[in-house]
């Protein structure tokens, strides 16, 4: 499909780890950048030698790609990238990361770790934490970056408050942006029971991430990760996978066929991938913007970029770096466009302005539609009104260029058939008695051949009445030397000759007005279309924001009532105050009103009715004028 990933072999590295820290790879980049795409963002972290690489293989439909590797060496270096089509959302692609593994020995830096853990969450729609054995307080204080993130992340720019003035609290705004969070337990041997009783994996999570009562320092340290998995990540899956295969066969498992597998883990593999390709949402960011396969490699330059100056990645700057980065690009495009389909038309000048104005009002429509596609958050409308000031000044000038066609052009038609007429006057032809009837009926003829000619362009009527005005000092003098004509009969001649001119200026003014009013109504209807697109866009921007809060919104609400029910009280009425902040501002978000594009489209509008005025009232009466 047009716009989706290319062919890839194998995975290519996105996000290079070296000695002077994280640095994106170009060649990646671009690999995104030509994705136009929405994508489903699926990244999987964990300690290093946890068999990461095998599930992401399965995931891209492959039993090799991602190095596996078969000693404790760590092979993942980096954060590396595998883009296939999607297998059950046609139109989408699967972006699939491979971070590096944390805890590794050789590295010694937990500070990198953090980093790659934060990416991992940033960049992705889902998180695959991978771990070895079973889910316990130890495989949890594994997970102490989760607890970090609130130091390694801001969802709003310092100082941001919400509509209402009031500080605005990062632990409930981080759900509404997180990523779904998949635990994958490898090698797990255990029976899943509690008390007893036979549960589900998913039950299995529920109860290792249950918070303790109290405030003793011990049970807020044991509460803390725990906590900050329940508060930010909007979903949680579970999944426990037995041992692929034999101890002794567990260094060849990259060379497995799939049949050699174990029957068990291979069910669960499929429960696995199955869920991911299903429940996993497109990658959005703050606003519920979709990310396409071309944002999201802004955005993976705007995160590296940040950390590596030193600073806390921000998802409402980021957001807004991205937006500025897309806007111009849908703009530039949008423009492309415009400026494609009009230098189709240049080989046709000179043409009617008819035709002119048709061709750019469907081409403006089309620039239009492509930017709306591409672009988000054009807050107040600046890139959609830049665009719609190129395009105007781009027609503009194809009118002039038109109408400079359509000048030389009549001009030298006009020339080419008068030349037999100026070599009879030259040689005295018309100079007798009744020269100044033959005068006029080769004349006559002259015009109507130039009439009959199909492709005068916008100034041929124009063009006809300054050639009659400057050949009229001619007929007179023509006139009043033919002998065979009385007084009387010369000054009715004279006379018929200025009403032809008059009626020819007349013409000409009733074609300009003419033109002008069709001009003006293809600029209308091409501003109806701006307003509809724009209304659509907006409701569907709307639509996003009110999908974004409703998720977050039921992820609270479900939290809550688990904390009343297992007795924590205060925990359940601090929510309450997130809950209240989510639905104040999913009514703000209901109650908002596209008002704003009239602001937008209005200076837009006149624009194109400046522009058309101008140029067909003045520069075409230019010469009348005395004006160039």
């Amino acid at each position: 499909m047009s716009g989706g990933p290319p062919s890839m072999p194998a995975p290519v590295c996105l996000i290079e780890n070296t000695d002077r820290g994280l640095q994106t790879v170009g060649s990646a980049l671009e690999i995104l950048q030509g994705i136009q795409q929405p994508v489903v963002v699926v990244a999987v972290v964990g300690l290093y030698r946890t068999g990461k690489s095998y599930l992401m293989n399965r995931l891209a439909g492959q039993t090799s790609g991602f190095a596996l590797g078969s000693t404790i060496e760590s092979k993942t270096k980096g954060i590396w990238m595998w883009c296939v089509p999607h297998p059950s959302k046609p139109g989408h692609t699967l972006v699939l990361l491979d971070t590096e593994g944390l805890g590794d020995v050789d590295k010694g830096d937990s500070k990198n770790d953090a980093w790659i853990f934060c990416l991992g969450v940033l960049l992705s729609s889902t998180l695959v934490y991978n771990s070895r054995g079973t889910i316990d307080n130890q495989a949890v204080e594994k997970l102490h970056y989760v607890a970090e993130l609130t130091n390694q992340i801001r969802v709003k720019s310092e100082g941001a408050r919400d509509e209402d003035g009031e500080d605005i609290s990062e632990d409930c705004e981080f759900v509404r942006f997180f990523p779904g969070f998949v635990w994958a337990v490898r090698d797990f041997t255990l029976e899943r029971k509690i008390n007893g009783r036979d549960v589900s994996e998913d039950e299995y999570l529920d109860f290792a991430l249950q918070l303790k009562k109290g405030l003793a320092p011990k049970i807020v340290t044991y509460n803390l990760p725990r906590q900050c998995i329940r508060n930010f990540f909007p979903t949680r899956k579970c999944f426990t996978f037995p041992f692929p295969t034999s101890a002794k066969n567990m260094t060849q498992l990259d060379s497995m066929s799939e049949s050699q597998l174990c029957p068990d883990f291979r069910k669960v593999a499929d429960r696995f991938c199955t869920y991911v390709f299903t429940e996993s949402r497109v990658k959005t960011v703050q606003g519920g913007h979709r990310v396409t396969g071309s944002r999201f490699s802004h955005l993976v330059k705007i995160y590296v970029d940040t950390i590596n100056s030193g600073s806390v990645p921000c998802l409402e700057n980021a957001v807004v770096a991205m937006a500025e980065i897309e806007n111009q690009s849908a703009m530039n495009e949008g423009l492309r466009l415009y400026e494609q389909g009009m230098e189709q038309l240049k080989a046709e000048f000179p043409t009617d302005l008819e035709s002119l104005s048709a061709e750019h009002s469907r081409l403006s429509t089309m620039a239009t539609k492509e930017f709306l596609k591409r672009s988000f958050k054009d807050e107040g409308g600046k890139y959609m009104a830049q665009l719609a000031e190129k395009v105007a000044n781009l027609y503009e000038q194809l009118i002039t260029q038109n109408m400079d066609t359509s000048e030389k052009m009549c001009r030298k038609l006009l020339s080419d058939l008068y030349a037999n007429i100026a070599g009879k006057i030259k040689q005295g032809v018309y100079a007798k008695p009744g020269g100044y009837e033959a005068y006029c009926r080769e004349r006559d003829a002259m015009v109507a051949k130039y009439r009959q000619h199909r492709k005068k362009g916008m100034k041929g009527e124009e063009m006809l009445e300054e050639f009659l005005q400057e050949k009229n000092a001619e007929a007179n003098s023509i006139l009043m030397a033919d002998e065979k004509l009385t007084d009387a009969e010369k000054k009715m001649a004279e006379a018929r000759e200025q009403a032809a001119v008059q009626e020819q200026r007349v013409k000409v003014e009733e074609q300009r007005r003419q033109e002008l009013q069709q001009a003006l109504e293809d600029e209308k209807r091409s501003q109806e279309e701006r307003m509809r697109r724009l209304e659509e866009k907006f409701a569907e921007e709307k639509k996003l924001q009110r999908e974004e809060l409703d998720r977050a919104l039921s992820s609270k609400l479900a939290e809550q009532r688990e904390m009343l029910e297992k007795g924590f009280k205060d925990r359940a009425e601090t929510m309450s105050q997130e809950i209240e902040q989510l639905k104040r501002e999913r009514v703000r978000n209901d109650e908002e009103k596209p008002g704003f594009l009239q602001k937008v489209l209005l200076p837009i509008a006149s624009i194109g009715r400046d522009i058309l005025s101008t140029v067909l009232q003045y520069k075409t009466m230019g010469k009348m004028f005395g004006k160039k």
